[in-house]
C-alpha cells in the first residue's frame, strides 16, 4: 500500500514539475515582430481617435467651461 501511494505521489509531483517547465517556456517566448507592429498600429489609432475627440468643438468647449468654473471658484 505504501509503495502504491508513494508511486502515485511521485507521478503527481513529476507531472506538476513538467507542467511548470512548459508554462515557463511559454511565458518567456515573448511577442514576435508582427505582434509588436500590430500593437503599435493599434496604439497610434487609439491616440488619433482620442486626439480627435478631445479637440472637437463640443469637448473643447466643455473642457474650457470646466477650467473657467474652477478658476472662478471662491476659496
Amino acid at each position: 500500500m505504501y509503495q502504491a501511494v508513494r508511486a502515485r505521489m511521485c507521478a503527481l509531483v513529476c507531472g506538476a514539475r513538467a507542467a511548470r517547465r512548459r508554462l515557463s517556456k511559454r511565458r518567456d517566448a515573448g511577442m514576435v515582430t508582427s505582434e509588436y507592429a500590430m500593437g503599435i498600429v493599434a496604439a497610434v489609432a487609439f491616440a488619433v481617435v482620442l486626439y480627435k475627440v478631445v479637440t472637437s468643438g463640443a469637448v473643447s468647449a466643455e473642457l474650457q467651461g470646466i477650467v473657467k468654473r474652477a478658476l472662478d471658484a471662491r476659496m
